[in-house]
């Protein structure tokens, strides 16, 4: 006896719904791009991305900084909508720094060393295998202090341009959360001051925030915005496609990664506490750090709606810097949007692919 096909939307809505919960990465479409790793530091990889057929060559290679926290997937979410790939159709030689999965055991990794140590020994490989000196770096939120860092700290005039995506510098003029990273500082300031236990010598293991702690603050910065996706699961659980969107998204979002204690460490004494970005010093040990040693093109985007870093906190950075080459986007969108999603792809890449290739070598 045949079912009624009448009950076949009831089937795959049933079936969906159960390889959602059950089996998502056989629903999962991110990190399709061929890439190969070329170089590794501890647990930090560098990745090079495999040239697309046919594609004439810019001469500048891009190297991708991603910050901490986040695993790597959302510079590939989707086939059609991958940031990797739109770089590679544009022609660059394209490389991913992946800060990897800290442990226990890294938890002494302060900002000075992502700054000063670990990427300028990336930087390195990337040189030794593109066999250039010159360099084009894209930083996305703490991967645009990163990168901006290192060029201000190295002063590296074989720096071209930097993109920096959704990059801090003001963290107390930062909307909302800049008035709670302005009472933290305070409380900070204070217990270094007068307290017995001062936060800036504690172990930096008192200071670890595991993945799933990162995972739930982002959510929270959004509470709307996150829960949603779920009643949109329900009402679309009919549609594969729309289903996989979800478990694709959530892929990301469910799988972030421990910061070490010594970053959250830094994080409170020398960014909110001290704000140092904003008086245009860097969080290392080097006076001589300035973010006047920036020199390289810069094009600096915002989202007009990103909580996490708004416009005002990323544009303090322009005050400082001594490049001639300054070019400030704002598009409509959050701090995960401003990197990945559909607006992104359509008001955003065009004009970073064109103003690089502009200043192609």
């Amino acid at each position: 006896m045949t079912a009624s096909p009448r009950l076949a939307p009831l089937r795959a809505r049933l079936t969906n719904l159960r390889d959602r919960v059950f089996h998502p990465q056989t629903l999962v479409q991110s990190e399709q791009t061929p890439y190969t790793v070329i170089a590794t530091h501890d647990i930090v990889q560098l990745r090079a991305y495999t040239p697309l057929p046919g594609v004439a060559q810019q001469q500048t290679p891009l190297v991708l900084v991603p910050p901490l926290a986040v695993n790597m997937s959302i510079y590939d979410l989707f086939p059609d909508r991958s940031l990797v790939r739109d770089l590679l159709a544009r022609g660059f030689a394209l490389y991913m720094v992946d800060w990897g999965r800290p442990s226990a055991r890294h938890d002494h990794w302060r900002l000075q060393t992502y700054i000063t140590e670990l990427l300028p020994n990336m930087l390195a490989q990337v040189r030794a295998h593109a066999q250039t000196q010159v360099l084009s770096l894209h930083g996305w939120s703490f991967g645009g202090l990163f990168a901006y860092g290192y060029t201000a700290w190295s002063q590296d005039a074989d720096i071209r341009n930097l993109v920096l995506i959704g990059a801090p510098c003001d963290y107390h003029n930062n909307g909302a959360l800049g008035q709670q990273y302005k009472a933290i500082g305070r409380a900070v300031r204070w217990l270094d001051a007068r307290a017995p236990i001062k936060p800036s010598k504690l172990s930096p293991r008192v200071f670890r925030s595991p993945g799933w702690v990162n995972s739930a603050l982002y959510k929270m910065t959004s509470p709307v915005a996150s829960i949603k996706p779920y009643f949109d699961l329900l009402r679309d659980a009919g549609d594969r496609a729309r289903v996989s969107s979800h478990a694709t998204n959530a892929a990301f979002l469910d799988d972030m990664v421990a910061y070490p204690g010594a970053v959250v460490q830094d994080t409170f004494v020398q960014l909110w506490g001290q704000n140092v970005l904003a008086q245009g010093r860097l969080p290392v040990d080097d006076e001589r750090a300035r973010l006047s040693n920036i020199h390289a093109n810069v094009f600096l985007a915002a989202g007009s709606t990103d909580p996490v870093v708004t416009p005002s906190a990323a544009r303090a950075l322009l005050q400082w810097i001594s490049s001639d080459d300054v070019h400030y986007q704002e598009i409509a969108a959050g701090h995960m949007a401003i990197l990945a999603s559909a607006r992104a792809q359509t008001e955003l890449w065009p004009k970073v692919g064109d103003w690089l290739a502009a200043r192609d070598a």
